[in-house]
């Protein structure tokens, strides 16, 4: 199985519904309308997606909840030859981003992280749109005051309606002084001017989704000249209605114009996919072969937010 590197994953959103729905049994919380008949998270549109999300999280309640979490994702990761991951990590949900909860919920994440030793992990400290730039900067200080060898990230997703990027600018000076590396959620919903809005505003690095860039050639153009790395989530972007089907989604137009580009699942079970059916999808409508996904991984490495050991470590089992 090719080893795959995965750099936008929301921790949560990874959730098995199985996991979800036995840990609201043991604690009694009724999830009605969280799943369908076959057991499946169940939305209509993007809306709805992040009140069911927000919803199954509910029956996450503890650290050790979160431990448990941790393994069922990461043993999920490790069945499609993910090596490595970042996920992102919300004080939001974790503890009501009060900085002592916040240690303690991410003390049992590591936990559950080393438990399944195949993958290596990072967290993304995440603030949530929607919930407001005050909020977010409570989330920033949570990241600042845990920053080190596993929170190595800070990134924001949520509602792309709500604000601007720029809203959010106080929070992500304070991540980048702590020394994380700068991600955002932008050009999914939020079109190829919430992209420009995240390298302007807010200097990061990297883009979560960023794939209606497609739609700007000038910011196509910036974006591979200055090296920007796009966290692109193909079969994310087909469910929430972005393109009608793998074909038509950007992804190959983007490599072909030189961008720097990552393949994820982004909230998998949520959306039906896996890291192998990504793979599998893209070799279907691009002919996208074992080479090309190499490159693809050698991207990734380099565009983790890890140390220089680690990611030397990553291209060493990359190339073997």
């Amino acid at each position: 199985m090719t080893p795959k590197i995965e750099l936008h994953l929301h921790l949560e959103g990874a959730a098995p519904p199985a996991f979800i729905r036995g840990l609201a049994a043991e604690k009694k919380i009724d999830l009605t309308g969280v799943f369908d008949a076959r057991g499946h998270y169940a939305f209509r549109d993007f809306g709805h997606f992040l009140q069911v999300y927000e919803a199954a999280t509910e029956v996450l309640q503890t650290p050790d909840d979160y431990r448990r979490l941790t393994r069922a994702v990461l043993e999920q990761s490790a069945e499609n030859g993910v090596i490595y991951t970042e996920a992102f990590l919300s004080p939001d949900f974790c503890g009501g981003r009060d900085l002592a909860a916040w240690r303690d919920y991410l003390a049992a994440i590591r936990e559950g992280a080393a438990e399944v030793p195949e993958v290596e992990m990072r967290g993304i400290v995440t603030c949530i749109r929607h919930f407001g730039p005050d909020s977010a900067r409570q989330t920033a200080l949570c990241a600042a005051e845990t920053a080190g060898d596993f929170v190595t990230g800070f990134g924001m997703g949520g509602n792309e309606a709500i604000g601007s990027q720029g809203d959010f600018a106080w929070a992500f000076d304070c991540a980048r002084e702590a020394g994380l590396g700068l991600t955002t959620h932008a050009g999914e919903f939020g079109g190829p001017e919430s992209v420009r809005q995240a390298l302007d505003d807010l200097r990061v690095t990297r883009i979560g989704h960023g794939v209606r860039a497609i739609e700007d050639d000038a910011l196509v153009d910036r974006l591979a000249e200055d090296g920007i790395v796009l966290e692109v989530c193909p079969g994310s972007n087909v469910v929430l209605g972005l393109y009608p089907d793998i074909r038509r989604h950007p992804i190959e137009r983007l490599r072909a114009r030189g961008v720097a580009l990552t393949v994820s699942t982004d909230d998998p079970p949520f959306f039906h996919t896996t890291m192998e059916a990504e793979y599998a999808a893209l070799n279907a409508a691009f002919d996208w072969d074992e080479s090309l996904f190499a490159d693809i991984a050698r991207t990734a490495a380099q565009a983790a937010f890890c140390d220089a050991t680690t990611r030397q470590r990553l291209l060493d089992r990359l190339d073997a």
